[in-house]
């Protein structure tokens, strides 16, 4: 067993961690306060080739290692954790579009997407179900040489700053669940596209919010996958992002401890540093722990991932427990600071409000032990 990165693993991830320290920590909470990340950004990180650098050069990626991907997500979200979600996004539809659209189609958009030009949502949650994807309602109606789509995508990340979506629409019957479902490529400035943007605590930087169809025009060539596949043809790619998200989420915490260690041996206390106290100390180390060996799980993960072995219940431990560790563990280093802890002046708070989305988000605890259990439940 091998646990070391390569040589180019490793110069990838210096470059990435100064562009993250230099460029990305000192706007994490402006963008916040601004509500977007700006375009300029996005741009930079396309021209150092980190959103979507797993994809096929032919598509515009690199044609890096899925674990080399994670190493960028990683070291991205130490010093931003809402821009780290650039390149998961680009992963995550990335892969659906180079897999499931139409060759000259995807060429194009992933060219715009890899290169930081245009950036892509996924809109699969509905009012009437978010944990039970498969209930979706949104309609989309064959007319000759295209669809018409009519319904409401909620809960959307990035809604109203993506300038394309990857959208799962029924073109089957309720009863047909996820055999009666597709996925479309959609350009959000066609006709009928309305968004809305939630008012929400954290991840503002990225938003959430409401896509409304309204007798949207879609061309034929923008289905993915065969009709009334797109579900099951694609959802597997959140196995991936699961993986990246639980990075994600862990280089939040890891970061929040290094800062916290830091703090503990500067600060005095009673004619001492603070790391003197165990009352500190102890709880910071077992969580250190935690954070170790949920890291080794989720490169575990993209390793299978890159040795095309199967994933599904490694990727869902990712899922459920990084997000939830990241939380206990920002929380942790906010009390350790104490009364500066808790003002905004230090990213803690901002950090605890973020990463609780992800508990939420692209599949809650619950539906993550859930696949678990069916996974090793003996068939």
């Amino acid at each position: 067993m091998n646990f070391a990165f390569t040589e180019q693993q490793n110069a990838i991830r210096e470059s990435v961690a100064r562009f993250s320290s230099e460029v990305l920590a000192p706007g994490y909470q402006q963008r916040d306060r601004d509500g977007c990340i700006e375009r300029s950004t996005i741009e930079q990180l396309g021209a150092m080739g980190v959103l979507g650098g797993e994809l096929p050069e032919a598509y515009g990626g690199s044609g890096l290692d899925c674990v080399t991907a994670g190493i960028i997500i990683e070291e991205l979200a130490r010093g931003d954790f809402n821009v780290a979600y650039m390149p998961l996004l680009a992963s995550l539809n990335g892969q659906i579009i180079a897999q499931h659209g139409e060759p000259e189609l995807a060429r194009y958009w992933l060219g715009e997407i890899t290169a930081g030009r245009k950036v892509v949502c996924i809109a699969l949650t509905e009012p009437s179900g978010g944990s039970d994807a498969a209930s979706l309602r949104l309609r989309a109606d064959r007319h000759g040489d295209s669809y018409v789509l009519n319904g409401e995508k909620t809960s959307i990340s990035m809604a109203d700053q993506a300038d394309v979506a990857v959208v799962f629409a029924r073109t089957g019957t309720v009863e047909q669940r996820a055999s009666g479902i597709s996925a479309f490529l959609v350009p959000m400035n066609l006709p009928g596209i309305s968004t809305t943007r939630f008012d929400d605590a954290g991840e503002r930087a990225i938003g959430r919010g409401s896509i409304f169809f309204d007798n949207v025009k879609v061309p034929l060539n923008h289905r993915m996958g065969d009709e009334g596949k797109g579900f099951k043809q694609v959802m597997q790619g959140f196995d991936y992002s699961r993986a990246l998200i639980g990075l994600q989420c862990l280089a939040l915490a890891q970061q929040s401890l290094d800062e916290t260690w830091q703090w503990l041996t500067e600060r005095q206390a009673f004619g001492q540093s603070l790391n003197a106290f165990q009352g500190l100390t102890h709880p910071l180390a077992e969580l250190q722990t935690y954070v170790h060996a949920a890291r080794l799980q989720c490169y575990y993960s993209l390793w299978l991932k890159d040795n095309n072995l199967s994933h599904n219940a490694e990727a869902a431990m990712n899922k459920w427990w990084g997000p939830k560790l990241a939380f206990d563990v920002v929380k942790q280093c906010l009390l350790a600071h104490g009364h500066t802890g808790y003002g905004e002046d230090l990213p803690f708070a901002q950090r605890l409000r973020d990463v609780l989305g992800l508990q939420i988000g692209d599949g809650t605890a619950q539906i993550m032990k859930n696949i678990i259990a069916r996974e090793l439940t003996p068939k």
